[in-house]
This record gives C-alpha cells, structure tokens and sequence, in this order.
C-alpha cells in the first residue's frame, strides 16, 4: 500500500510538471506574438501607400505586413526601425533596371496645384560591395523620390547615398531629370547636386580605384532626414543631420530651365552628352501631369555590363539573381528608417493607372 502511495505521488508530480511546461510554452508563445512588430506599427502611414517588393511583386496596402527578405522591422538596441531592403539582381518594377523595396504614393498630385509634403528620418545600412567605380551610379541607392505617373514617367527628383568601398563616408545628393520634349524618351538626363559629399558626377579613374573620400559625407548607419514639399509648383527641400551643416534647395518644377540645348549644364556635358542623352525639356517641365512620393530602398547598383550604359549600368555582383547569396556577401541595398510623415493636397486622385501600367 506505501509503495502504491508514492508512485501515485510521483505520477501526479509529473503530470503536475508536464501541465506546467505546456503553460509556459504558451506563454512564450504568447510574449513572442505580442512582441513581433509590422512596419505599420513603427510609422504609421501605410494607408497611403503600396509597397513594391524585391522581387519586382505589389504588396498592395502594407498594413500588418512583412516579408522577411525585404521589408520587416528590427531594433538597434534603442527603438525600433523599419527595414528595407533589395539585392543587385532580382525581378524588377516596370521598366527600371534596377530591384527595389519601396513604397509609391497611392495618390498623385499636380504640381501647379500642390501643396504636399513628406518628411522622413533614416539610415542607410549597406549599399552594394561590387561594381564599376567608373559607373556613376554604381554603390548608391535612392531612399526618397517623386515619380511621375503621366508622360514619360519621368522623376523630378531622386535622393541618393553613395559610399565607395573603403571609405568611411558617403554622399548624399538629389537628382532633377529633365521632362523631355517631345515623344522620344530616350535623350533624357539628370541633373545631380550635392548636400553632403560629392554629386553623381565623382567616379573612380578605372573599375577599382575611387575618388577621395570627402570629408562631409556621412557614414553607413548615421541617422539623417529629409523634407520634400511641393507648393504652387515651387519644390522645397531640406536636409538636416546632427553634426553637419544644414541644407536647403529650391526647384521649379512647372517651368523649365533647359528648353534649349545651349542650357544644358556642364555637368550633364560630360556625363549624358557622350552618350547620346542630350534631349531639352518641355517649356512646362512637369506641369499638368500627375506626380507623387517614393520612400525606400531603390538600389542603383545592378549586374548589366557598363557597356550598356555607362552612367546606369554597374556589373555588379548578382549571383544570378539568387536573392540570399546576394544577401551573404553585401552586394544589396538596406535602408532603414525611423519616421515617416506625409501630407496630400485635397485635389490629389488615384494614382491606379500607374500600378495598372506597372505591375
């Protein structure tokens, strides 16, 4: 009768012990599925957007959305940022060369009318380890635009950061493109200006040797912010770092500066010109078509060979398109950002016919 006494003590001890294991297996699981952040959570404005993937797909409306390989969140140690990110090779959006993470307004809006406004703060994480340092846009990625969903599709403004390997800073600078007269796209160029460090203009003597490193740049992971808003036209930017000077500049995007071949500036000369880009703009540069916002990770670093174009074309590493072979050996783009805001004129309308022609 003891015996039989202490094993049932024994037996009810273990399932006592197994009922309490299962009890905090489902609190872990319970604490983990409270702590998994969507990028919603982080900034939340994606009612505004559709987001576009490295793999060239539309994710549509990214509310309690990740994926994984390009677009999730993580912390630093201090708060939380959301993630993109997009490899040199891969599936593309459109017609572009190039792979992107990126959210696109879902609104468009005419700049003669405009009166909208996006601010956002972040850093970038890594931009591609291979390429052709005699390329322009090789190394860099664009992390903020405005995109025209009419025409020619044409971008009145790219932001970029730049950083050669082995250097410790990089540049930030934005690009006008020029909204070409006429039905032939194919004479369209851009025009680059610097904030902090070079403009896309600084490239290396040959494949692997890189310009001086400027002493204003900013380093991969230094947080830095930018506002773009377009009022009557008129586009505003500033751009604003702790620890370096801040800049404004001013663009007319409804009349045109370059309407003649004469206008063309000398930077565009060297660069576009040899090329055979040497289109002029229409004289209303971007008025009466629809434009709007992208924020993100657009990396300009691809896997075509220079000979194709010299200013677009990096012959980067891309493994053949095998995204996490990319991903092991840096040759990928990874911003992060921190905040994000955005502010729609009441005469913006849908932007589909873009999404409809692109996806």
């Amino acid at each position: 009768m003891k015996t039989t006494i202490i094993k049932s003590t024994v037996l009810f001890s273990f399932l006592l012990m197994i009922g309490s294991c299962k009890e905090n297996t489902k609190q872990v699981q319970k604490e983990t599925v409270q702590t998994t952040k969507y990028p919603s959570e982080v900034i939340p404005f994606f009612d505004h957007w559709k987001l576009i993937l490295g793999d060239g797909s539309n994710a549509g409306f990214a509310n309690n959305f990740e994926n994984k390989d390009f677009f999730y969140t993580t912390n630093d140690g201090n708060i939380d940022w959301v993630v993109f990110k997009a490899p040199n090779g891969g599936d593309t959006h459109g017609t572009s060369n190039n792979t992107r993470t990126e959210l696109a307004q879902a609104k468009k809006w005419y700049p003669k009318t405009a009166n909208d406004k996006l601010n956002a703060t972040l850093k970038v994480m890594n931009v591609s380890a291979t390429g052709d340092a005699r390329v322009a846009s090789t190394y860099s990625v664009v992390v903020g635009q405005i995109h025209s969903a009419d025409g020619h599709e044409n971008e009145p403004l790219k932001i970029f950061y730049k950083k050669f390997p082995g250097h410790t800073k990089g540049s930030v600078f934005w690009h006008y493109e020029i909204n070409t007269k006429g039905d032939d796209n194919s004479g369209r160029w851009d025009y680059s200006t610097a904030v902090w460090g070079h403009d896309f203009s600084v490239v290396g003597a040959d494949a692997n040797t890189y310009p001086e490193e400027h002493k204003e740049g900013i380093e991969l992971g230094e947080e830095f912010s930018y506002q773009i808003e377009v009022k009557n036209g008129i586009m505003n930017l500033t751009f604003s770092s702790e620890g370096h000077e801040t800049k404004t500049f001013t663009k007319n995007l409804i009349e045109s500066e370059y309407k003649t071949k004469a206008a063309i500036p000398e930077q565009t000369q060297k660069l576009f010109v040899p090329i055979g880009q040497d289109g002029v703009e229409r004289a209303a540069a971007y008025a009466g078509e629809g434009c709007f916002f992208k924020l993100g990770s657009y990396n300009q670093t691809n896997g075509k060979s220079p000979e194709i174009n010299k200013n677009w074309c990096s012959g980067a590493e891309t493994h053949g398109g095998d995204i996490q072979k990319q991903y092991a050996d840096g040759n990928y783009a990874e911003v992060w950002f921190k905040t994000g805001s955005i502010s729609i004129s009441d005469t913006a309308v849908s932007n589909e016919g873009y999404f409809t022609k692109n996806d």
